[in-house]
């Protein structure tokens, strides 16, 4: 039987070297490769053809999940495991609504590592240490779908991706094109601070530190255009 491939993506060499150890004590499996950034997951992705890819979420210059869509839409066949630090359910949902098989905590335990792996070789997903049949995890889809509702796609191009909820992504497109929080209270007709709340969710979503760097980064990916005009303010604002 041939043993499992895995491609390992983390920026950490230490924690890559890590993850090496714990795999190469398991027989059935084979690392074909490491990257410590996005481009080059995708190029060793495509020349190494791994079954499984370990996948970080917050790498350098790119987002873990980005580069799940993109290794997905060329390679649709390879199984990815997102292994990141950060422990947030809504995260959880897009990686797997973006095709991910499942989502792990940079502290599983080894054995825990190693199951995940077997589980998703053998067609199931994990979520929270569960293993899930695919009628389970359609069901667990279902269950979550409104709650992490995301932007409409009909202005996005084929295939983008936004964590953002449509109200987040409402404020981002204001404060794109220059809309304070006072406008952007007044034309949504909310609290200023209520603003404040939402954008503080926007810049941890992105991974961002300011208002300037999360408009870049919308603009960069094709989230907000500016080709159209900043609505006007309702009427008497």
């Amino acid at each position: 039987m041939e043993p499992i491939k895995l491609l390992i993506v983390d920026d950490h060499p230490l924690f890559r070297q890590g993850l090496v150890d714990v795999l190469d004590t398991d027989p059935a499996m084979s690392v074909v490769g490491e990257a410590a950034d996005g481009e080059a997951a995708i190029y060793l992705a495509g020349e190494r053809r791994p079954d499984i890819i370990l996948m970080d979420v917050n790498l350098p210059n790119a987002n873990g999940l980005n580069v799940t869509r993109r290794i997905l839409g060329q390679l649709p066949e390879t199984k990815i495991v997102i292994l990141t630090g950060y422990d947030d359910a809504e995260q959880v949902y897009h990686a797997l609504r973006l095709g991910a098989v499942a989502y792990c905590a940079k502290d599983v335990p080894p054995d825990g590592l190693l199951n995940t792996i077997h589980a998703v070789y053998d067609g199931n997903y994990v979520v929270n240490n569960q293993v899930l049949t695919t009628a389970e995890i359609e069901a667990w889809f279902q269950q979550r779908a409104a709650r992490y509702n995301t932007y409409p796609t009909e202005e996005q191009p084929t295939g983008t991706y936004t964590p953002l909820s449509p109200r987040e992504m409402e404020i981002l497109e204001l404060v794109t094109r220059g809309a304070s929080n006072r406008d952007i209270a007044q034309r949504l007709t909310i609290t200023e601070q209520t603003v404040k709340n939402h954008m503080t969710a926007v810049l941890r979503k992105l991974r961002v530190e300011d208002r300037t760097q999360a408009a870049v980064y919308a603009l960069r990916h094709g989230w907000v255009r500016l080709e159209t005009s900043l609505p006007p303010s309702p009427a008497g604002e």
